[in-house]
């Protein structure tokens, strides 16, 4: 072949070859834009927001208010939107506890309960297995059976139980794990009771699993506004 003839052909080969990236490219950045506008970014957080807890009406939940052991706990999202954790009145003083991590061999020290009597904690409410949460996770107040297990009236001291796949947490000690397959406790959230007797949300365990799903706990969602969290109520 004449050696113009083989130019020729190299020129038209690169140019078809051009179009064809040129089309694929401006594809891939109208696929990129229509996936951004899909998806909601996430702020995230750089620290822990000290959040009062508040109740559906805008008031501070007092403390001496909170239900002692009730199959209807509270429910608040912290430290981001959509993050539920349980607010539980347990009826006495709860310790701090060093609680111990299976997936890791490790521990940390669960923060005792604050109120009246250091009788209320709170944990996420979150399963640490694969990521359930209220109602398919649910407390179940002493002595009363913890539906899909051997945990009677005789036997239950008050556990959080996920109905999914059957894992145990004890809040009576740092909400440990009592039954798999998860491998991680509930994280705990810092709690202070303040003069007045609410309750404000102040950060996440030192040392305690992250909440499900997450690379940080400042990460993966977004804030939530103003200096409250909301309570709602546990009804399934």
């Amino acid at each position: 072949m004449p050696e113009d003839e083989i130019q020729d052909k190299s020129r038209r080969t690169f140019l078809k070859a051009m179009i064809v990236l040129s089309a694929g490219a401006a594809v891939a950045g109208v696929l990129k834009e229509g996936i951004s506008n899909l998806v909601t970014p996430s702020v995230g957080l750089k620290s822990f927001p000290s959040l009062l807890i508040v109740g559906t009406d805008g008031k501070p939940i007092i403390a001496d208010d909170i239900p002692v052991s009730t199959s209807i706990p509270f429910l608040f999202d912290y430290p981001l939107a959509d993050d539920p954790n349980f607010l539980l009145n347990l009826g006495k003083a709860i310790p701090s506890t060093k609680v111990s991590i299976p997936a890791t061999g490790g521990t940390y020290q669960s923060p005792a309960g604050v109120g009246p009597t250091n009788n209320i904690v709170a944990f996420s409410a979150i399963c640490q297995h694969l990521g359930c949460t209220p109602p398919e996770i649910h407390f179940y107040p002493p002595g009363t059976q913890v539906i899909g297990t051997s945990f009677n009236g005789s036997t239950n001291p008050g556990y959080i139980h996920c109905s999914c796949h059957g894992s145990t947490y004890d809040p009576n000690a740092g909400a440990g794990v009592i039954t798999g397959p998860t491998i991680h406790p509930l994280p705990p959230i810092i709690l202070t009771y303040n003069s007045d007797k609410t309750l404000t949300a102040i950060g996440m365990t030192p040392g305690s699993p992250t909440i499900y799903g997450r690379v940080s706990d400042l990460s993966g969602g977004n804030p939530l506004s103003g200096s409250t969290t909301e309570v709602s109520y546990l009804t399934g």
